[in-house]
């Protein structure tokens, strides 16, 4: 294996790492958690058509969580894969599936000085 080839795993596994964080109830219940892995000007395009500021999307994930998903079990993500496009960006693909809910995912993780960041997130709503 190529030395950036190692580079390029290490890079994506950081990223898949941070967003299977971001799937757990547990991380998602704590504003400090979910705002750890979270880029400044992160921003999504929700499932639900809504674009979400950094901000507003920690409260909701956090609110949510807390209030009625007291025992939520984490989001099931299949199909994850990733790449490298350039030595601090990585994209992430996979769907998910919560409460019956169908969804394509596609992040854009940043690598800073505190590690890795999602700086981009969109999902786009699918039938099975």
């Amino acid at each position: 294996m190529a030395e950036g080839d190692t580079e390029d795993n290490a890079a994506v596994e950081a990223a898949i790492e941070g967003e299977l964080r971001l799937l757990d109830p547990e991380i998602r219940r704590s504003p400090a958690l979910v705002g750890a892995l979270l880029h400044p000007g992160f921003h999504e395009f929700g499932a639900s058509g809504r674009h979400w500021d950094r901000a507003a999307i920690i409260e909701m994930l956090t609110e949510t969580t807390e209030t009625t998903e007291p025992d939520a079990a984490p989001v099931a993500a299949s199909r994850m894969r990733g790449v490298r496009l350039a030595p601090d960006v990585v994209h992430l693909t996979f769907d998910t599936e919560s409460n019956g809910r169908h969804a394509h995912r596609s992040s854009l993780w940043r690598r800073t000085e505190d590690g890795w960041r999602l700086y981009f997130h969109q999902g786009t709503p699918f039938k099975v």
